[in-house]
């Protein structure tokens, strides 16, 4: 009995090879007018060689840049595209030589994904993920906890996306930035349960579209400027701190 990818009907087209090809439907379409021309390149190769049951693909930099034919800088443009125009959700590894996962989104993957558990190597990616977005805000005080890692678990063992997690990251970062820019009082951020709330706020009311590219524009600006104002000696957190201990 024939395969049934390789039974035609009547005179219609014939697949010269029926294995290894790729559903390249309206999901492809969708991503198409998202996407600069290098990003849209690696998100049809990550596509081609993604798991079809779960929609993820690993691979080094190094490796997607002989792939691509483009250097390690470029590809980390990309790879921060695909991120930020959610096509993918992606785990940067600690370093060049690591492995990066990118996982192709609901609105972007044509098969239908099996659940797999997570293991012990998904949360070391899991909890690397968090404590270095968690870092980058800028806003704590530089280091992550034990306390922390058992927090980062217990979110990937509840299923919170990173995505999610970054979201309430960046939306946190934004409201200390904006309380020291205005004088307040509070410490820098001590800890990932800080951000708790946030991500059971945006879990109920989701972040419209493109509103977490507006937070990561919005964070860095904040930062900026509250580094230009302890700078210029301007710091309206250390100057309220002196009245109240004088």
């Amino acid at each position: 009995m024939k395969n049934p990818t390789q039974q035609v009907t009547g005179s219609g087209p014939k697949l010269k090879v029926p294995y290894g090809w790729f559903a390249a439907g309206s999901e492809f379409r969708r991503a198409l007018p998202l996407l600069s021309n290098g990003a849209f390149k690696l998100f049809a190769y990550a596509s081609l060689q993604a798991d079809r049951g779960t929609g993820r693909y690993e691979a080094t930099q190094g490796e997607l840049a002989h792939a691509l034919g483009k250097s390690r800088r470029v590809i980390g443009v990309y790879i921060d595209e695909l991120r930020d125009k959610e096509i993918c959700s992606v785990s940067v590894g600690k370093n060049q030589h690591a492995r990066t996962t990118l996982e192709i989104r609901e609105d972007f993957w044509p098969y239908t994904r099996r659940e797999i558990p997570a293991s012990h190597d998904d949360d070391a990616s899991y909890v690397a993920n968090v404590r270095d977005r968690f870092l980058a805000t800028g806003c704590t005080r530089g280091t992550f906890s034990a306390g922390d890692v058992k927090t980062a678990r217990a979110l990937n063992h509840r299923g919170v996306s990173l995505d999610l997690v970054h979201e309430a990251l960046l939306l946190g970062a934004c409201r200390k930035y904006d309380s020291w820019l205005n004088g307040g009082l509070s410490e820098p951020i001590a800890s990932l349960r800080y951000f708790e709330p946030l991500i059971s706020q945006i879990q109920d009311q989701p972040l419209p579209p493109g509103y977490r590219q507006y937070l990561q524009s919005k964070v860095g600006q904040l930062s900026r400027t509250w580094e230009e104002t302890r700078a210029a000696g301007r710091n309206p957190t250390a100057n309220a701190r002196d009245g109240q201990s004088g």
